[in-house]
């Protein structure tokens, strides 16, 4: 049924960057919240190495994922078949989280599509890949990515980012500290 791997071979890195949505879990040290949030569109998650992940963390309305990972680094993304044959891939491991501020930042933007509401991108470093059977995950058909999020963020100025940043994007729902005020700028590099 399962099987744990010590690197993400070319069978699962071609299985997780064909799926067209991903789940990335975090949670507080103790007490507080946990979160799972749904990522979309394909170009904005890149296989770096055998061991390591990054996606790029969009503008949205919590910062739950950002708090966590920089309070305690851990996190878990699942990846699941919903056509095809039944597959959960889940990558556990260790987040990062990379500012437009960090030198880093300008080589790894270049795996990813241009989206306009970039906040940072999220490395992760794998400890533990496994697979596991997903024999009653549902077949469902993907008919194509929602463009809503790149729209909205597309509307606003550099001052309305800023602000809906400041205002949202600073804390999580447990008062965890997540973006400084200095990062709240929205980014101008692209791939």
């Amino acid at each position: 049924m399962g099987k744990t791997y010590e690197t993400i071979t070319d069978r699962l890195r071609e299985f997780i960057t064909s799926q067209p949505v991903y789940f990335v879990a975090t949670a507080p040290e103790s007490g507080g919240h946990v979160n799972v949030s749904p990522k979309g569109y394909s170009d904005t998650f890149a296989v770096l190495d055998e061991t390591t992940v990054a996606y790029l963390d969009l503008d949205g309305s919590g910062v739950e994922t950002i708090a966590h990972v920089r309070a305690n680094g851990r996190v878990t993304l699942m990846f699941c078949a919903f056509s095809g044959p039944p597959n959960i891939v889940r990558l556990y491991g260790t987040g990062r989280v990379v500012t437009p501020h960090d030198p880093e930042f300008a080589r790894l933007i270049g795996h990813f599509g241009p989206h306009p509401g970039v906040r940072t991108i999220i490395v992760v470093s794998c400890d533990r890949v496994s697979d596991s059977c997903g024999f009653s995950v549902p077949f469902m058909a993907y008919d194509k990515d929602r463009t809503l999020l790149d729209e909205w963020s597309g509307r606003k100025d550099v001052q309305q980012k800023r602000r809906y940043r400041a205002k949202n994007n600073r804390e999580s729902i447990d008062a965890i500290p997540a973006l400084a005020p200095d990062e709240t700028d929205p980014v101008s590099q692209h791939s």
